[in-house]
């Protein structure tokens, strides 16, 4: 039997042992309702304080490290490493390959070796290869560094959302999928500000253009990369490890936190042994595959639109002598919108405790703004188009983690089925490098991040809505108790989200 660690209680000498087969016993046993409300409410908080801001912090950086190639080429990086269209996209595309090849083992890297230990040591790797990039003097050295960034960037988003799963219930998830401006924003919403903050830094980083014989593009690499690895070292404190070992927590904290997970139907807490049962547990689950449909819908447009937003406007024309650092400036406002959207929607997703229907009313939004950027040439609608655009993709990423969270149970499914899921939406990145061609309306580029809006967002939402409010009324009447006969206590713990008792999230 799975036991946590020691929770001291009275004498220095007395030890009371927590099973996971069971709910700890509740510190909190001769409060009133409304007293236990607060109290949880203040666990919350802390929980909030102490692990979101930093954890969104190393998002932005890693969401920026990734993207910043977009900004510097139009710091003339393609002209200084002599490279064509499709040279420039086989550079997008080799990180995507990568990092997705890599992504799917993450999670269980993670657990074994500790947030704590292996987030830090990932970023410290990502942000040797960045500065790399700004000393490269040809595309196979260009194409070498972007392809070890895809390696050592994999870790980080997967294992941040398992990680973040690990700590709060189902209802919670969503807006911790993206928290970043307020504790309590949402963590992905980290993506859409590191546009922006990218946005702003390209535009003061280019200012050293010629600097020490440096180029403007190959500061972008070189300060950011640098800004990486200081964080990387700074992350040994500052991130925590799982429930049962955390040293910020005092002995009520942690039984309050597993009490939380295990009335909420979740083991997340619990020290499972890997085994490669978890994996077929994974692969034979139909919700695998529907989330890998669904989540491939925001992830193509969302690295189309980081990777090219600065083109895109390079090329509406607004003036004939409009700078690089105006056009890197131009780019900020979307992102900026985009993020204020994701935090009212992750609040009003988890306060309704539905998915579904937000990422069906998102998807519309997005397909609106990218119809403007086709449509025309006029600057102003295509650059209005940028906004709903973003907000269409942004918004809807944090709906679709925190609902294949929440339909999955089990520290090591969870985990396998979110590394496949993020790992497939972030191959579709290679689509996203290379579709882009031809300025100033890029219609193949537009019309492929319409279709992956209107088929993967939208029609996988609906697929997915309609089979999940089926089983659900199957277990309510009764259909799934046969799942359940002969079995003991801890074998029906084990069956996880297939548990008749366990409905899944709409």
């Amino acid at each position: 039997m799975s036991t946590l660690s020691d929770f001291e209680k009275g004498s220095p000498n007395e030890k009371v042992v927590f099973s996971f087969t069971e709910l700890p016993a509740d510190p909190d046993a001769g409060l009133s309702d409304a007293q236990k409300a607060e109290v949880e409410r203040k666990l919350v908080w802390k929980l909030d304080l102490i692990l979101i801001p930093w954890l969104c912090l190393l998002y932005l950086v890693c969401f920026l490290d990734r993207t910043n190639i977009g900004n510097a080429k139009i710091a003339h990086l393609t002209t200084d490493i002599k490279m064509d269209t499709t040279h420039y996209n086989l550079t997008l595309t080799i990180f995507f390959i990568s990092y997705a090849v890599f992504e799917a083992l993450a999670n269980i890297m993670l657990k074994r070796f500790r947030p704590s230990v292996f987030l830090p040591i990932t970023m410290i790797f990502w942000g040797a290869s960045m500065v790399g990039m700004g000393f490269v003097t040809s595309w196979s050295g260009l194409m070498t560094a972007r392809f070890f960034l895809g390696v050592t960037e994999a870790g980080l988003f997967p294992g941040v959302n398992y990680y973040l799963s690990c700590w709060y219930k189902r209802d919670e998830f969503a807006v911790r999928a993206r928290a970043n401006s307020l504790v309590k924003a949402i963590f992905f919403s980290a993506a859409a500000l590191s546009g922006s903050f990218g946005g702003l830094l390209a535009a003061a980083i280019q200012n050293m253009d010629g600097i020490r014989g440096y180029s403007g593009w190959r500061w972008i690499f070189i300060i950011e990369g640098l800004m990486t690895v200081v964080i990387a070292v700074a992350s040994f404190w500052m991130v925590h490890d799982f429930p049962d070992d955390a040293k910020f927590l005092s002995d009520d904290d942690r039984a309050r936190v597993i009490r939380r997970l295990k009335m909420d139907k979740q083991s997340s807490a619990e020290h499972e042994e890997f085994k490669m049962t978890y994996v077929w547990a994974a692969l034979s689950d139909w919700k695998t595959y529907a989330g890998m449909l669904v989540y491939m819908g925001p992830l193509m447009p969302l690295y189309s639109f980081s990777l090219f937003l600065p083109t895109i406007i390079s090329n509406m024309g607004f003036t004939s002598t409009q700078s690089i650092v105006k056009n890197q400036l131009l780019s900020v406002p979307p992102y900026a919108g985009a993020a204020i959207v994701t935090v009212a929607v992750g609040f009003a997703s988890d306060k309704h405790k539905k998915r579904g229907i937000y990422n069906m009313c998102l998807a519309p939004i997005g397909i609106a703004g990218f119809v403007m950027l086709i449509a025309t040439n006029k600057p102003g609608v295509q650059y209005a188009g940028t906004f709903l655009g973003a907000i269409g993709i942004y918004a809807s990423i944090p709906i679709t983690i925190a609902w294949i969270a929440n339909n999955t149970e089990g520290v090591y499914k969870r985990g396998i089925v979110l590394g496949f899921v993020i790992g497939w939406g972030n191959l579709n990145g290679i689509v996203s490098s290379n579709v882009w061609f031809s300025g100033p309306r890029f219609f193949e580029g537009h019309a492929t991040v319409i279709a992956y809006l209107a088929i993967c967002i939208f029609g996988g939402s609906l697929l997915m809505q309609i089979l999940l409010s089926r089983e659900n009324k199957a277990r309510k009447a009764g259909k799934r108790d046969h799942l359940i006969e002969g079995k003991s206590a801890s074998e029906i713990d084990l069956l996880g989200d297939k548990r008749p008792d366990f409905l899944y999230t709409l």
